[in-house]
C-alpha cells in the first residue's frame, strides 16, 4: 500500500522516534493496568479478613469491579470520540491508581462493593481508552502491533502478582496498595506526558491529530464488530475461568501441593506473555485469520489436555498450550473491531470480552457441582474452538470488502 502513496502521505516507519515514544507510552499504560489489578487481587484475602465478610458477601462485593467496568466501557467509547482516547487514557489511569488504595479503608462488604464500583469504572474505562489508542497507532504505522501492548499488560500482571507475593507477608494491605497508588501516579505522569506531547502519526485517512473522525458504522460492520466481540467473549471466558479454577483442578483432582498448583496457572500466564511478545511477527508473516484460527484450535486442544489428563506434567503442558493459543486471539479481535468502528468498536468488543471474564468463573462453579471440575473445564476448550470457527467464517469476509 505504501508504494501507492505520495512521499508526503507515506506511513511513518514503525521505528521512527515519534512512533517509538508512542509505543512506549501506550505500553506503559497497558503494563500499569495489569500491575495495579494484580496487586489488588493478591490482597483480596486480607481485605476479606479485615471486613469480616462471609464468602457470599465478599462475592457480591467483588461484583462491584465487574459492574463498574461493564457499565463504563460503552460510555468510554463516547468519551474517546469527543475528547480523544489518549486524554481519556491518562485520566482513567490516574483514577485507577487512586481508587486501588480505597478497599483497605472500608469496614463492611457494602462499603467495599461501593468503592469497587469506582475501581471497576476506572479499570473498564482505561481498557477501552488505551486499546483505542493502540488501534489508532497500529493503523497509522500499518503494522499489527496490538499483541505487543497486550504482552505489556500480561507482563505487568506478572510483576504485580510477584511484588504482591513478596510484600503481602510484610506489609498491611493499606501500605501495599498506597505504594501501588504512588507507582501508578508516577507512571501516569511520565507516560501521560509522553503520550500527550507526541503527535499521532498522520495517515491518508486521518491527517489530523486528536479525536479521529470515522465514517458512520454500516449495519454490516456493526454485525462484524459484534462477532469480533463474541470472539473476545469466548477467549476471555477461558482466561477468567482458568485463573480461578486451574490451580484448584491441580490441587483437588490431581492431589498436587499448593505450590505446584499455583505454578500451573503461572505456566499459562507465562506462555501467554511470551506468545504476545512474538504476536506482531506472527501476524505480519501469516495474517490475522490463520493466527486467530490456529490460536483458537491450539487453545481448545491444550485445554482438553489440561482438563482431562491424569498426569500433572500433561496438565501443565495443556495449560501452557492454552496460553499460547489464547494469547493473540483477543488482540486480533479487539484490533479488528477497532478498525471497523474506532473507539465504539473497541468498546463493544471489550464489553463483550469482559462479560466473558464475568461468566467464566461462576459458570465453571455451577458446572462443577453438576459434572465435576474436569468436565466443567472442557467448556473453555469448547468456546476456544467456537472462537476459531467464528474467525474462520467471518474474518475472510472482512478481507473481501
Amino acid at each position: 500500500m505504501d508504494q501507492l502513496l505520495a512521499p508526503d502521505q507515506r506511513r511513518p516507519a514503525a521505528t521512527s522516534l515519534p512512533v517509538t515514544r508512542l509505543r512506549w507510552a501506550i505500553s506503559l499504560f497497558f503494563a500499569l493496568d495489569g500491575f495495579v489489578f494484580a496487586g489488588w487481587v493478591v490482597r483480596i484475602p486480607a481485605i476479606k479478613e479485615q471486613i469480616d465478610a462471609s464468602a457470599g458477601a465478599l462475592g457480591v462485593a467483588l461484583l462491584g469491579v465487574s459492574v463498574g467496568s461493564v457499565t463504563t466501557m460503552l460510555l468510554t467509547g463516547r468519551l474517546c470520540r469527543r475528547y480523544g482516547n489518549r486524554q481519556v487514557t491518562v485520566v482513567t489511569a490516574a483514577l485507577l491508581s487512586l481508587s486501588v488504595a480505597l478497599p483497605p479503608l472500608t469496614r463492611s462488604a457494602l462499603q467495599l462493593g461501593l468503592v469497587l464500583l469506582f475501581f471497576g469504572a476506572a479499570y473498564g474505562g482505561l481498557n477501552v481508552a488505551f486499546n483505542a489508542a493502540a488501534v489508532d497507532l497500529a493503523e497509522a504505522v500499518g503494522r499489527p502491533i496490538l499483541p505487543s501492548f497486550h504482552a505489556a499488560f500480561s507482563a505487568g500482571g506478572l510483576a504485580g502478582a510477584g511484588l504482591g507475593g513478596v510484600l503481602a507477608p510484610n506489609l498491611g494491605p493499606l501500605t501495599h496498595l498506597l505504594l501501588l497508588t504512588a507507582i501508578g501516579l508516577l507512571v501516569t505522569a511520565l507516560a501521560g506526558r509522553m503520550l500527550l506531547s507526541v503527535r499521532m502519526p498522520a495517515t491518508d485517512s486521518t491527517p489530523t491529530d486528536g479525536p479521529r473522525h470515522r465514517p458512520a458504522i454500516t449495519r454490516r460492520n456493526r454485525l462484524l464488530i459484534t462477532v469480533y466481540g463474541l470472539i473476545t467473549l469466548c477467549t476471555a471466558y477461558g482466561e477468567g475461568a482458568l485463573a480461578d479454577w486451574g490451580s484448584l483442578h491441580l490441587a483437588q483432582d490431581l492431589g498436587t501441593g499448593p505450590g505446584l498448583a499455583a505454578a500451573g496457572y503461572a505456566a499459562f500466564a507465562l506462555t501467554m506473555t511470551l506468545s504476545r511478545m512474538s504476536g506482531t511477527r506472527l501476524l505480519e508473516r501469516w495474517g490475522n485469520t490463520p493466527v486467530l484460527v490456529v490460536g483458537g484450535a491450539t487453545a481448545a486442544a491444550g485445554m482438553l489436555l489440561g482438563a482431562l489428563s491424569p498426569q500433572t506434567w500433561l496438565v501443565f503442558t495443556g495449560y501452557a498450550l492454552t496460553g499460547v493459543g489464547l494469547a493473540n486471539v483477543f488482540p486480533i479481535a479487539v484490533g479488528s473491531a477497532g478498525s471497523l468502528g474506532g473507539s465504539s468498536g473497541v468498546a463493544t468488543a471489550s464489553t463483550l470480552g469482559y462479560t466473558g471474564i464475568l461468566l467464566g468463573p461462576p459458570s465453571i462453579g455451577f458446572l462443577t457441582e453438576a459434572f465435576g471440575l474436569p468436565a466443567a473445564l472442557t467448556t473453555i476448550a469448547a468456546l476456544a474452538a467456537l472462537a476459531a470457527l467464528l474467525g474462520c467464517t467471518v474474518v475472510p469476509r472482512l478481507g473481501q470488502q
